[in-house]
């Protein structure tokens, strides 16, 4: 991993560069191309290694401010160039960075702190990310990064899409668009040996169901959904588009910080009272946040038309506060008798994290216009941010970590996967 040495998340120019420097040791099995533009012009370039038909494609960079992804996809493509097995019967394909523009306005290589992390933190709303627009946006307004995410996956047709994702603190999980019989055991073996906690009771994946512990498949189209007032649905979104050849997607997170509460499964004592509680806190924290933009928008500048001029760090701010009152309700609703600890305590984070991601925002808005708010949302972000690492106990895993577990899940899914095609053909 000589990439990691450094400890810090490469940016998408260190990516291509890297990447070109894997082709030209291997011009006969490598080939780095140009497959899109973002909405800005900034190329997305996809690395292909191998030359079997059988085909995996590796996306990352899909979430801006989840930047190990990019650390994964190059070292598993240094592990595809040098080791024939692993291309023997498989061609891989990596997206290096699916959403350029994102990565650009998220600038924290190598982050010490989560208030590190959140003082340059960036989020799309939620039509301008790759993999959601499709579930909130109709065909013909998707942006030219889901459109040139959806192309690869014509032209590849892989039996298995990689979606490389990552959470701020908390621990892993996976999740499946189909069930890989087989994939949980190695995925929890990974994760113990690298003292990474499995995130047993993911808010991402409430109410699925189940393959192994912190491994979950999604319910299929058409079924209830935990939390109906969210506007995206993870069943709309690109991970189902590698369906239509055959194919399944596996969406592998991990953490930066980990947590060892979200690996709980013991039944919470009063789980409704705690949700009500985590609830009523959402909705107060988000009224800070509220309150300072309706004090600084008269300040904000302005178009020539009179409309409010907003930046993506505004629309991204109003996206993740506009979320805030639905969610309130959702999780003011009786939980289902079977709650366990590790699912209050990512509901707890997600739930910390929503509010802070809007204030950190909102706070580079206002400290590009040296705005007198600035300082007041600074002490709010900054309190945010040590209570979320005290109560969590929050232990940085290092990178090399990181990208280890991602890298052995991608290749387990990749097996496992293949072998359920193969019995599907048998």
């Amino acid at each position: 991993m000589s990439h990691l040495t450094e400890q810090r998340y490469p940016t998408v120019a260190e990516l291509v560069s890297a990447a070109r420097t894997l082709t030209a040791l291997r011009p006969d099995l490598g080939t780095l191309r140009q497959v899109g533009t973002s909405r800005a012009g900034r190329p997305l370039h996809l690395l292909s290694i191998g030359h079997a038909p059988a085909a995996v494609l590796v996306v990352a960079g899909a979430h801006a401010n989840e930047p190990v992804g990019g650390s994964t996809v190059l070292h598993l493509a240094e592990r595809t160039l040098h080791e024939p097995v692993l291309r023997a019967d498989t061609s891989w394909h990596f997206l290096l960075c699916a959403d350029p523009e994102g990565a650009h306005l998220h600038r924290t290589p190598a982050p010490r702190t989560l208030f590190d992390y959140h003082r340059h933190f960036f989020r799309p709303a939620g039509p301008e990310q790759p993999e959601w627009s499709p579930s909130v946006l109709p065909p013909d307004r998707l942006p030219p990064e889901t459109r040139a995410l959806t192309s690869v996956i014509d032209e590849v047709r892989p039996y298995l899409q990689v979606s490389l994702h990552g959470t701020d603190l908390g621990g892993s999980w996976v999740q499946l668009t189909k069930d890989v019989p087989g994939l949980a055991e190695p995925f929890a073996k990974s994760a113990a040996e690298l003292h990474i906690p499995v995130e047993t009771g993911a808010s991402d994946a409430a109410g699925w169901p189940a393959s192994g512990p912190g491994v979950h498949v999604m319910p299929a189209p058409g079924s209830d959904v935990a939390f109906p007032s969210l506007p995206d649905d993870a069943r709309l979104s690109t991970w189902h588009y590698a369906h239509q050849y055959g194919g399944l997607t596996a969406i592998i997170e991990v953490p930066m910080w980990a947590s060892d509460i979200v690996d709980d499964p013991a039944p919470h004592p009063a789980p409704a009272d705690e949700m009500r509680r985590l609830s009523l806190r959402l909705r107060q924290d988000t009224h800070r946040v509220e309150e300072i933009l309706r004090e600084v928008t008269p300040r904000l500048p302005r178009a020539k038309d009179g409309l409010l001029a907003e930046g993506a760090l505004l629309r991204a701010t109003r996206w993740a506060l506009a979320l805030v009152p639905g969610l309130a309700n959702d999780w003011g609703q009786p939980p289902p008798p079977e709650t366990t600890v590790a699912f209050v305590g990512s509901i707890d984070a997600y739930g910390r994290r929503l509010p802070l991601r809007a204030a950190a925002m909102l706070l580079r808005v206002l400290d590009n216009l040296d705005d007198a708010a600035a300082p007041r949302l600074e002490a709010l972000v900054t309190d945010w941010c040590t209570s979320f690492a005290t109560h969590f106990r929050a232990r940085w895993v290092p990178l090399e970590h990181q990208v280890e577990h991602q890298t052995r899940t991608v290749l387990a899914a990749a097996r496992h996967a293949r072998e359920v095609g193969r019995q599907g053909h048998a």
